[in-house]
């Protein structure tokens, strides 16, 4: 809806009335009838009070209506897009007028089947390896499983290969160290560390697994130990298996809700 509508509709209403007579032009004896002396009071310029009145009110419906109306036409179905020349006054013209906003994107993303845009830089040697230490780390007992059987190693994986810095970084400091692991293993067993036994698995983890205590030849393999160890439960504890291991329910929804047990308000002097 336009302002050129409006005003045809506006000039309508002017010149429609009971009888089709008022307008600019109406004649005093028109006026006479519908708002001068012998009528309503007040008429305005051959209108009387009551057609008046009748403009102003459909013109005040019409004017929010026109812009309902418009947001439906086909044209404003998509968003327009902005100029980019003009984003930088604020989205306002020169003149004062508004320029058009983003268009925004087709459809939202599904977040249910994410898509991962980059590929997995670790090898599959250095999976097997990383494998072996998330599950030195988290591994399968009676309550849950082993951080690899819920896909950590993947995640793990995903982490590293982003292409943004701060994740390159992460791939430079854990590839270091799955070499790391390695050759100590060799030294040490003659093996690399997923094939040794757990007992010296956990003879070199327990050498890594705390910076701050670390003798100084196992500093930079402590700082990669406490990145995987923190991926892991990253990724372990934000697993379905991993929430049910700490008891987290979660924002789970409730057929009713009774208020507070009675032992919370004790507690709380409430009861």
């Amino acid at each position: 809806m336009s302002e050129r509508r409006l005003d045809s509709e506006r000039e309508s209403l002017r010149e429609a009335s009971d009888d089709g007579s008022v307008r600019g032009g109406a004649t005093a004896e028109d006026a006479e009838g519908r708002g001068g002396r012998g009528g309503e009071q007040g008429a305005i310029g051959g209108i009387g009070r009551r057609e008046a009145l009748k403009v102003l009110a459909t013109s005040a419906v019409a004017l929010p209506l026109a812009g309902s109306l418009a947001a439906c036409s086909p044209e404003s179905r998509s968003l327009p897009v902005v100029d980019a020349s003009k984003a930088a006054s604020g989205g306002v013209e020169a003149s004062g007028v508004p320029v058009a906003g983003p268009r925004g994107t087709k459809s939202d993303p599904d977040l249910l089947n994410p898509k991962i845009t980059w590929p997995m830089l670790l090898t599959a040697s250095e999976m097997v390896t990383l494998t072996a230490l998330c599950d030195m780390i988290i591994p399968a007992d009676a309550k849950s499983p082993a951080a690899s059987a819920v896909g950590v190693p993947a995640y793990i994986n995903e982490y590293v290969s982003a292409p943004a810095d701060w994740y390159q970084r992460a791939l430079v400091q854990v590839r270091g160290g799955l070499i790391w692991i390695n050759v100590e293993s060799n030294k040490r067993f003659g093996k690399a560390f997923a094939d040794v036994t757990p007992a010296q698995r956990t003879a070199i983890c327990d050498d890594i697994c705390y910076a701050a205590k670390a003798k100084p030849e196992f500093k930079q393999a402590a700082q990669f130990f406490d990145r995987v160890r923190d991926l892991t439960a990253e990724g372990f504890y934000t697993t379905d298996e991993g929430m049910k291991d700490i008891g987290y329910v979660g924002n789970v929804a409730l057929a009713s809700f009774d208020g507070p047990p009675p032992e919370v308000l004790k507690h709380l002097g409430l009861a």
